[in-house]
């Protein structure tokens, strides 16, 4: 037993039995609208980052900063050596920090403020990126950071993503399929939903996940041929570039069962917490899903945000996507 991750594995499980759960999320997306469901979060883990919230994008962010809150909070109760495993599981809200802050410069808004994700000790460059004045500025210490120079700014978001999955990867062993899997829905939807052909450091980022077959296929059965196994399988039961929603729900569904997997791994050590990680994240996607859903029973369109960061049309007013990823 690793009696130094005993805490930590304890505070885990206690965290992820917290979560709002699926049955909850379906009833949740069968409500009046927006405005309906956010009074039956009150008493949830989501609760306070939801009080005061008037729109479905604020809503959202709001429980990813409840993720970000856990996370905190977990790294209060690890050892040493967990560091850099609850850091590099943050390092997707540093990278969203970084692509707020470069649209406000680009806008040639000032560079000060609250950034929307509070990152505390488990920042990496945040400090010293957000000090940049100008988009330029940014660019450049991006350049001598971790983070690497993400290239042309069309292409920022998904180089960020995939650095921050190849670092999680690499602390973690449990991530690599997750991240190879992500890699595959960015890619689907660079080549098949947006028609854009990915540019050469996004391409070599992801060659040690996925390869580079995949680069020009025009159609989902070239993507899918074009694939390692393994990763293609999230394309399964994907008939049409409409029903590409499909596979990212499937892959949150997947994520959060490996996550109790990973809970149920019997001894105390950082593949729990790595799993609790997982079912917070996954619970956090579905209560998204289920804001989405009960705003668009008033309205119409709704877009599926998942886990890799990519953004895929899913139905209307339903509760299909709550239904793919149970």
């Amino acid at each position: 037993m690793r009696s130094d991750w005993v805490a930590a594995s304890v505070r885990a499980r206690s965290m992820a039995q917290r979560r709002v759960g699926a049955g909850t999320c379906r009833e949740l997306a069968a409500a009046a609208g927006l405005q309906a469901v956010l009074p039956r979060l009150a008493d949830s883990v989501y609760g306070d980052e939801l009080s005061g919230v008037r729109t479905l994008a604020q809503a959202q962010r709001a429980t990813r900063r409840t993720v970000l809150w856990q996370l905190r909070v977990l790294a209060g109760w690890l050892p040493a050596g967990g560091t850099r495993l609850i850091r590099a599981a943050a390092a997707v809200f540093e990278a969203d920090n970084i692509l707020a802050l470069d649209r406000a410069l680009h806008r040639n808004q000032p560079a000060g403020g609250s950034p929307d994700f509070d990152l505390g000790g488990l920042a990496t460059a945040w400090p010293r990126l957000r000090t940049a004045a100008t988009a330029e500025e940014l660019r450049a210490a991006l350049a001598t950071s971790p983070w690497g120079d993400p290239g042309p700014d069309t292409s920022a978001a998904d180089v960020l993503t995939v650095v921050w999955l190849r670092r999680l990867a690499s602390e973690a062993a449990a991530v690599r399929p997750w991240a190879a899997t992500a890699g595959v829905l960015i890619c689907a939807r660079l080549l098949l939903v947006e028609r854009t052909e990915p540019g050469e450091r996004l391409v070599s980022l992801l060659r040690p996940l996925i390869g580079t077959g995949w680069t020009g296929s025009d159609g989902l059965q070239a993507l899918r041929s074009s694939l390692p196994p393994a990763s293609a399988q999230v394309l399964e039961g994907v008939e049409s570039t409409s029903d590409l929603w499909r596979a990212e729900a499937g892959f949150a569904g997947r994520v959060e069962a490996d996550g109790f997997s990973l809970l149920r791994a019997g001894l105390p050590g950082p593949d729990v917490v790595l799993g609790a990680m997982a079912v917070l994240a996954a619970d956090a996607w579905r209560v998204r899903a289920a804001l989405a859903a009960a705003t668009l029973n008033t309205a119409g369109g709704t877009t599926a945000t998942g886990a890799s960061g990519t953004s895929l049309s899913a139905p209307t007013g339903t509760s299909e996507v709550l239904d793919a990823v149970a």
